[in-house]
């Protein structure tokens, strides 16, 4: 395996992603809108509206790193807007699968993203794994038609991996950047919430442990080996930066009159274990919250 084609690959995982695969003597190149180079990096053109792909991308692939995806948190869920993150998620797959069927094209391993969202979010003392039924909610449902058209390339005989990511932690943006960005930190609602957080760096290894595993196959929750509620990853958080630290939570009530429907993503969580990934050999390089935080400079 030589030749990995990643889509999405100049976003945030992607970007790290790269340089790692680089590191360890992979050629790497992006399906992006547009053809040519980026950094060096060959881009090869595809229009998912006009379901068409530059088939030479996929004839010159070993591996595919599926990481295309509208941001969930980008914008306020207008019916529009929901219709774009599901379709980014479900239509890139789709249009991957059927050329892959059309061309005959047989891969060694597609790898994809998917998200903790598939648990829905519930706040409890449950301990979401692999094996636990999804949620109903609008993100559930979203994780749910995605893992499924994954699970068509699954079809062709390829071996398949699905990393269910959790809140990315990194210094160029994201999460972390807007819960850091206050003087004064502060939980959100109740803060009893479970934040299941992992560090962009053990993130993008888990993509390259994925690939290179031969027995990897099937879902995996890509998460931290330190949960946290939203209040004590705050206060870890305020601690770090040396920030003050309010223990009085941001109203829920105000939150979800700002946020609407997408406010139920950060006033409730799910507790979700990385069992998984961690019996199977995958080695993290980061144990703690602190550690964490730490090395992105907060």
């Amino acid at each position: 395996m030589k030749h990995i084609l990643i889509t999405g690959g100049t976003g945030l995982v992607g970007t790290h992603l790269t340089p790692m695969l680089l590191s360890k003597g992979y050629e790497v190149a992006y399906l992006s809108r547009t053809s040519g180079t980026k950094d060096g990096i060959k881009k090869f053109a595809w229009d998912v509206q006009k379901s068409t792909v530059d088939v030479e991308a996929l004839k010159w692939a070993d591996a595919i790193i599926h990481l295309a995806g509208a941001g969930v948190a980008d914008k306020k869920w207008s019916e529009s807007r929901k219709k774009v993150i599901l379709e980014s998620r479900t239509e890139t797959t789709k249009l991957l699968y059927n050329t892959l069927k059309l061309e005959g094209i047989k891969l060694d391993a597609f790898v994809s993203a998917s998200a903790m969202g598939y648990y829905g979010f519930k706040t409890s003392d449950h301990i979401y794994k692999e094996t636990d039924a999804p949620g109903d909610d609008f993100l559930a449902q979203v994780v749910i038609a995605w893992e499924h058209a994954v699970q068509m390339i699954k079809s062709l005989d390829i071996r398949t991996a699905m990393l269910r990511v959790g809140v990315v932690l990194a210094k160029e943006g994201g999460a972390l950047k807007q819960m850091n960005f206050p003087p004064v930190l502060a939980p959100l609602g109740s803060g009893k919430q479970w934040f299941p957080w992992v560090h962009v760096e053990d993130l993008a290894q888990m993509f390259v442990w994925a690939l290179e595993n031969t027995n990897a196959n099937g879902p995996y929750n890509a998460v931290g080996l330190d949960p946290k509620t939203n209040k004590t990853f705050t206060k870890t958080l305020a601690n770090v930066s040396g920030k003050p630290f309010l223990p009085i939570g941001a109203p829920a009530f105000a939150l979800k009159a700002v946020m609407g429907e997408m406010a139920n993503m950060i006033l409730e969580g799910s507790r979700v274990s990385s069992d998984k990934i961690l019996q199977e050999g995958f080695d993290y390089k980061f144990n703690d919250l602190e550690s964490a935080l730490k090395d992105l400079d907060v």
